[in-house]
């Protein structure tokens, strides 16, 4: 059986190992090269993609929980969402949590990932205190940022290139709410994006979904969602039941009318300039969750997803002129979600820095490539950096362009033989 990305781009074959012990785990790292480890299969690109596949979602109880601290020690297999049916009816939450909490421990560890309040709480990595990693000669050792630093700090955004995360602490933080009070601010072009996300910039939490097919004065509207944790000890929260594409759709289901339509609905679904509600946690954090295969919508020759951040002086140029060049297109994404960011962390791959980040899904179809060569060009010329945990085809120059650490990855990396059993397709292709 081959693994493939939840963008299920590239087709590619592989071979998966599965392990019981750390002592089978010591023996499939030392036997085998070219692996990667593997989470819950919700990579976009090719990061966690390789010849051979460590799979890790197996390895999936829970150690121990402080429930003084919220501190809490779970194997790197166990998924976001088993911590939020286990932990928010008592009163616990992520302090960071993506879009998705489909995810495992582990991959949000490599990834790094953050959220819709990196501008308050930064990176997945600022809630955890400690690690353990196997590497590549089987030894285990314990990674924080107190202890093995230099590990600490590649490992967290390094796309599972150190080694394997066995298990992990993290720290969770107390609501009393399984609800958000959100309020919504509807905007006409990306002036005016720019100022809401300003003016609510206090909130912890916001997100924006822009049109990205919008023109002339209204290019770069958006409705743009700020939230916190309501406070009315409301803590029954239960899984929805969720729908479901069966079948990959059509090509042409979904082309620049579809996506123009859809984005038309979509903003014009809300009515007044400025409207509050209250929301669950699922429909605030992770709307998509609700829809299992939802990347069956883009076919069967699969999707990308199209990440990257700008630095905060630069980022009205860049999104205008990225805008600009997408609209122009043609090749729209009904999922266009912007971003507010706090200052980069320490760790020598992680994404975000201080500024705004576009993500936009694309269908993989003829001349895409050539857009998103396009949209590189504009990305580095205004200093920013694309999203690895995203990323299918970035170019080696455009990538290192936008990682100013990329040598210090690559000599822990050389130092540690990492370079000699751990690597991706990603990897492989961007040199690291």
């Amino acid at each position: 059986m081959s693994i493939l990305s939840w963008g299920n781009y590239p087709k590619v074959s592989n071979t998966v190992f599965n392990f019981k012990t750390l002592l089978n785990l010591k023996e499939i790292t030392q036997k085998y090269s070219e692996l990667i480890p593997h989470g819950h299969g919700r990579s976009y690109g090719d990061s966690a993609l390789s010849k051979n596949i460590i799979q890790v979602r197996s390895h999936n109880y829970f150690i121990s929980f402080d429930k003084d601290t919220g501190l809490l020690h779970v194997q790197a297999g166990v998924l976001l969402s088993e911590i939020l049916n286990s932990f928010i009816p008592r009163g616990w939450f992520l302090k960071v949590t993506p879009g998705t909490k489909l995810i495992t421990v582990g991959g949000a560890i490599a990834s790094d990932v953050h959220g819709k309040n990196h501008h308050i709480a930064g990176c997945f990595s600022e809630s955890v205190t400690m690690f353990r990693l196997m590497l590549p000669d089987g030894e285990i050792v314990e990674c924080s940022k107190q202890e093995n630093t230099e590990l600490f700090k590649a490992t967290c955004g390094g796309m599972g290139l150190t080694g394997v995360i066995l298990d992990a602490k993290i720290q969770l933080k107390t609501i009393n709410s399984q609800y958000i009070d959100q309020t919504t601010i509807k905007t006409s072009n990306l002036k005016e994006t720019f100022e809401a996300f300003e003016t609510y910039r206090d909130k912890p939490y916001s997100v924006a979904w822009i049109d990205c097919l919008a023109k002339g004065n209204e290019m770069g509207k958006c409705l743009l969602m700020v939230g916190d944790f309501c406070d009315n000890g409301r803590l029954d929260y239960q899984t929805k039941k969720n729908l479901s594409i069966p079948f990959n759709f059509p090509a042409l289901a979904l082309n620049k009318f579809t996506v123009k339509a859809f984005n038309w609905l979509y903003y014009g679904k809300v009515r007044k300039k400025i409207s509050q509600q209250q929301v669950d946690i699922d429909t605030f954090f992770y709307p998509l969750d609700a829809i299992g295969h939802w990347n069956r919508i883009y076919g069967k020759n699969g999707f990308t997803q199209y990440q990257f951040i700008l630095p905060k002086e630069n980022s009205y140029d860049g999104l205008d002129g990225i805008l600009k060049a997408i609209s122009n297109s043609g090749k729209g994404s009904f999922l266009a979600v912007l971003k507010l960011y706090g200052p980069a962390n320490d760790n020598y791959l992680s994404f975000p820095l201080e500024g705004y980040s576009l993500a936009l899904d694309f269908k993989i179809e003829k001349g895409l490539f050539e857009l998103l060569d396009e949209l590189d060009k504009i990305v580095v010329k205004y200093q920013g950096r694309i999203y690895l945990a995203k990323d299918v085809r970035v170019s080696k120059e455009a990538f290192e362009q936008g990682y100013p650490k990329i040598n210090a990855f690559r000599a822990l990396r050389k130092k540690y033989h990492m370079n000699e059993k751990f690597v991706s397709l990603q990897s492989q292709r961007i040199g690291i």
